[in-house]
């Protein structure tokens, strides 16, 4: 009986010795290795080959009449996939109104800038020409010190 661990109070029994202290162990909990410390012994005894399968074990503690709870294994679900975002592609006539739509809102717009109407005369809009700023060197360049060299005499 393993008397640590998750698999606590649960009836196994040895399968292999690994070495002076560990053991592998099947029956009631999971098939794996184990401390001896962490084991009881019981006053039972079954009758198997070293390295037996878990369907042998089974049979063994049937024999005797003690009852192994089964795991029933889930089958895994399929992973959730991301998917992608698919592009709606908007059909050609809609696109093709809209630009006459769009071009049709400029037009009287342009107009009004190029030329306003005042008192019955046009004004000229002027359009101010920026010049370019010089580019700013990326750290200030210190100024050079004059030679300081001692005269001889």
């Amino acid at each position: 009986m393993k008397i640590a661990g998750r698999d606590a109070g649960k009836q196994c029994v040895v399968v292999e010795i690994l070495d002076n202290s560990y053991v592998t162990i099947d029956g009631s909990t999971r098939r794996r290795k184990c401390n001896i410390k962490h084991l009881e012994p019981m006053d039972k005894v079954l009758d198997i080959k070293s390295g037996a399968s878990h369907a042998d074990i089974v049979k063994q503690f049937d024999k005797l009449g003690l009852t192994l709870k089964e795991k029933k294994s889930k089958k895994a679900a399929p992973r959730p996939r991301k998917q992608r975002k698919v592009k709606v592609k908007a059909p050609v006539e809609k696109k093709e109104e809209k630009k006459e739509a769009k071009k049709a809102e400029k037009e009287p717009e342009k107009k009004k800038k190029a030329g306003e109407e005042k008192d019955g005369k046009k004004e000229e809009v002027k359009k101010e020409e920026k010049k370019p700023e010089p580019p700013k060197p990326a750290r200030p360049i210190p100024p050079k010190p004059e030679s300081t060299k001692l005269e001889k005499k």
